[in-house]
């Protein structure tokens, strides 16, 4: 191959160069089908505006509304709703000069009865019957109370929201994102759904508190079942109306920008919720629209609907959805929900024990395609946007960029962390923890890709799981958590939870996750209301009463957690090159490693403390605790002095008392 075909990705990653071709052309063929849409429309992120012409649009120059579906194989459409008493055949839709079905409403005739607020649908006949189906385009959707049923509604606010973020800078939160991954209906302590305004008058601020600087939220786009965490997206341009309207939406953003704080947002392109009244499936009457056809659009593990990537409509659909939340919305970025399941025709459902199952076995180079376009839309639209990919098969180049050879995403998720977490804590005890594994399992990702690492996110909480809290803890939880009393289990538990995290954010990734209230160890698991819980909200929300009482070992792990991400933060960690080693005990059960100019101690030691414990540092001179896991301010016991320094010897080293299940980091004084 002539060297100008090998991308800097294969000249970097030695172990790919028998797949440069591979890697080439997936990058040929990413740029062919950029270049066709750049010569039809001008750039990608013109072909990303057809929300502006589907759907429901006032067009000033013809003084009346117009509304626009793409529905290539339907027989006919109606528009309905309270405008016209639900009369399905008042107003049929006609195909333009694209083959798009669409009306004009003229301003004068209809002022009065097509106003905000107002429901409407609109009526497909086709192959597979007449139903009142929600536009695909819509912007808001209501559930009605009694009946359940969702319909779409005009939403005309008289006065445009007012955004007050234009100096807001998120530079700094994009190169180290701090993130606090968030649910705003479960995010209050009340047995209930929690609202837009709840979430920024009362979370913000404890969110701010703690030191993050960036929230995911999780379950924007509209579903139908609340249970589903926002999974099964049925109204993809309509932020959920369960907790508030667009503008409350709005407001939330724009005061986490005034915090300083950037806001992204899951965003679920992998699949669609299969459900045929309110979302898109067989919409114009067939099962190819915008799922592909038959077993390849339905995804058996999801119960739902897959999206055909390589359709133009499709495409264009998607990447409007993107530009549409980053510029209306102001969201400052996304978290990719499911992405191995798009790039793989077998959804990750395999062993990934040879190179070339990430570019010929398997894959699916639409999807490939689809991914690096969003990715090109989204930093197009603005550099300082983030995008997130949940992926886990390890896919090269995932985080590249497009000319390196790349898909363009700025981070991965390191979901191999809390797997590792979880597996030890449920099938080893302490004693037969190993260091070697643990600095494996956190070291081991792309040195130019990068990672957020994380111990738990919502999916190791929801029910038939535990938080790592409950694993260390379990029903001992509910009755030990006082400060005002002993128990073993609790005091273990306590202990290993502050290391895990540390250790998790200072070794795995160039950014943090934290899911909210698992900082403090909120109890149990995260169960929605379903029939098999009478309904209950009881595990559907946030007990901050129990992190706001000081004699609880909850308010200790919140003190612990706070401190650890101000250090992280003030010290840069993140942005440094990854941890090298300075020494590992697999006996005692120790591991000792630096990175952003921080040396790192942790003891995993069951129940042996070590006196004058020495190991050697790259730097002589005086170093000083900056955080120490056995500070009774965060539940500890007090066994090490941070009244002096710690001065190395002739030989660079340094002596340190060192407890069991004590985590303890230096700075070198200057």
């Amino acid at each position: 191959m002539e060297n100008k075909h090998i991308l800097t990705l294969v000249k970097e990653e030695e172990w790919l160069k028998d797949y440069a071709e591979d890697i080439y052309e997936r990058y040929l063929r990413y740029k062919f089908t950029l270049e066709a849409i750049e010569n039809e429309y001008g750039t990608v992120l013109e072909f990303s505006r057809a929300h502006e012409y589907y759907g429901i649009h006032f067009d000033k120059l013809r003084n009346g509304w117009v509304y626009r579906e793409w529905a290539p194989q339907a027989y006919n459409l109606f528009l309905v709703g309270d405008f016209n008493q639900w009369n399905r055949y008042n107003h049929p839709m006609r195909k333009n000069y694209r083959g798009d079905w669409e009306i004009f409403l003229p301003f004068e005739t209809y002022k009065n009865s097509f106003i905000h607020g107002s429901k409407i649908k609109v009526h497909v006949e086709a192959a597979n019957g007449a139903y009142d189906r929600i536009p695909a385009y819509i912007r808001r959707v209501i559930q009605h109370e009694e009946t359940h049923d969702f319909a779409g509604q005009l939403w005309f606010p008289e006065k445009e929201f007012e955004w007050t973020d234009l100096a807001f800078d998120p530079s700094d939160n994009l190169q180290q994102p701090l993130i606090y991954e968030c649910h705003v209906g479960m995010a209050q302590e009340k047995l209930g759904v929690g609202t837009y305004l709840e979430f920024a008058k009362e979370i913000l601020p404890r969110i701010k508190k703690a030191g993050y600087n960036t929230i995911q939220m999780m379950a924007i786009m509209e579903h139908p079942y609340y249970g589903s965490f926002g999974y099964h997206v049925s109204n993809f341009f309509c932020p959920t109306s369960r907790f508030g309207t667009p503008e409350e939406l709005k407001y939330l953003i724009n005061k986490a920008h005034e915090m300083g704080i950037s806001v992204i947002m899951d965003l679920v392109h992998s699949h669609a919720v299969k459900n045929i009244n309110e979302g898109l499936n067989e919409f114009d009457g067939s099962d190819h629209q915008y799922f592909h056809p038959g077993g390849r659009g339905y995804h058996e593990g999801w119960d739902s609907k897959l999206f055909d990537y390589g359709k133009k409509e499709v495409r264009q659909f998607l990447l409007s959805n993107i530009r549409y939340w980053l510029e209306e919305f102001h969201f400052d970025g996304f978290r990719w929900d499911g992405v191995t399941s798009i790039l793989y025709f077998h959804h990750g459902h395999t062993s990934f024990d040879n190179p070339i199952k990430y570019f010929r076995d398997g894959v699916d180079w639409d999807a490939i395609i689809y991914m690096q376009l969003a990715n090109k839309v989204i930093h197009d639209y603005s550099r300082q946007a983030l995008s997130i990919a949940e992926e886990v098969s390890g896919m090269p180049g995932l985080c590249r960029r497009h000319e390196e050879g790349g898909i363009g995403f700025d981070f991965r998720l390191g979901m191999g962390i809390p797997d590792f977490w979880i597996k030890t804590l449920k099938h080893k005890p302490d004693e037969h923890w190993d260091m070697f594994e643990m600095w494996y399992e956190l070291t081991n990702r792309p040195k130019k890709e990068r990672t957020i690492a994380y111990a738990e996110s919502h999916d190791q909480a929801l029910v038939g799981d535990k938080s790592i809290a409950f694993w260390l803890m379990d029903k001992e939880m509910y009755s030990s958590m006082s400060k005002l009393q002993t128990n073993l289990v609790i005091d273990r538990g306590v202990a290993l939870h502050k290391l895990i995290r540390l250790i998790t954010i200072a070794l795995g990734g160039e950014g943090y996750l934290n899911f909210m209230g698992n900082e403090f160890g909120h109890p149990e698991w995260v169960d929605f209301p379903r029939e098999g819980n009478n309904w209950s909200y009881q595990y559907a929300r946030r007990q901050w009463s129990l992190v706001d009482t000081d004699h609880l070992r909850y308010h200790d792990l919140y003190e612990w957690d706070r401190d650890m991400i101000k250090v992280i933060k003030e010290n840069n960690v993140l942005l440094a090159p990854h941890a090298e080693q300075l020494y590992l005990d697999p006996e005692k059960k120790i591991l000792i490693f630096k990175r952003g100019g921080l040396i790192f101690i942790f003891s995993f030691n069951i129940d042996q403390s070590f006196f004058g414990y020495e190991f050697q540092v790259p730097e002589k001179g005086n170093y000083r605790i900056l955080l120490n896991s056995d500070n009774k301010q965060y539940g500890g016991f007090e066994r090490i002095s941070e009244s002096f320094d710690y001065p190395t010897d002739k030989k660079n080293n340094l002596k340190i008392y060192l407890p069991n299940r004590t985590a303890v980091v230096l700075k070198k004084m200057e």
